[in-house]
């Protein structure tokens, strides 16, 4: 099973969206698990994700995040803010499932 974490201010913004990309998910008979995380949690919880997506608004830890995933082989993105704002969970999917290919 695929792991997809998304990553926040404080993982609360994100826990709609994940809803919505877990609806998704069900609807395309996808075997992935969808969770979201405060990015102070994020290296705690870096080894158990297969792609890491960052909310817009902590899209400043991109480089960080990404120099300490690289060694682990885990792609690490933007959500675009238009697909985040609209809560466009098919389109972030889409995007997870893109990244992890």
């Amino acid at each position: 099973m695929k792991k997809i974490m998304l990553c926040c201010a404080a993982g609360m913004s994100t826990s709609m969206l994940v809803q919505k990309m877990r609806a998704e998910a069900e609807k395309r008979s996808l075997a992935v698990e969808i969770n979201a995380y405060p990015v102070a949690e994020i290296e705690s919880q870096l080894a158990q994700a297969d792609v890491i997506l960052l909310g817009p608004q902590v899209q400043f830890e991109l480089a960080r995040l990404s120099e300490i995933s690289a060694p682990l082989g885990k792609p690490v993105a933007v959500i675009d803010m238009m697909d985040y704002g609209t809560m466009r969970g098919d389109r972030v999917l889409d995007k997870a499932i893109q990244l992890m290919a």
